[in-house]
């Protein structure tokens, strides 16, 4: 097994394994989630790549330590994929008053679906 790191971080890893004469590559990626954070008036946090279960738990505690009664935007724009976790994520935190903005049309759908529990 050996690992692909940027920037000192590991973003793949690759496993392989002897098959019958065949040399077969397990090769899992990393999902990488990039936020930035912006701030007159209300809190806008751009997040770009993709969102799931493993890295949502780093926007969370970001939009939990802002004061309270501060108006959070999360501009979705970049975002390229989701998770099931990421939508109920993104599904609890509009309901918490987080705005979203720029949400891309399969996201809005997915959240709508999950709403009426279809």
């Amino acid at each position: 097994m050996f690992s692909v790191n940027y920037d000192g971080l590991p973003i793949a890893s690759v496993d392989s394994v002897p098959f019958k004469g065949w040399q077969l590559w397990d090769f899992k990626v990393r999902q990488m989630l990039k936020i930035r954070r912006a701030a007159n008036g209300e809190v806008v946090f751009t997040v770009s790549g993709c969102m799931d279960a493993e890295n949502i738990l780093e926007l969370r505690s970001l939009l939990q330590s802002e004061a309270k009664g501060r108006r959070i935007t999360l501009d979705l724009r970049d975002l390229t994929l989701v998770d099931q976790a990421a939508v109920s994520f993104l599904e609890r935190s509009e309901a918490d008053g987080v705005r979203l903005e720029n949400c891309p049309a399969y996201i809005r759908e997915w959240i709508r679906r999950d709403r009426r529990g279809t």
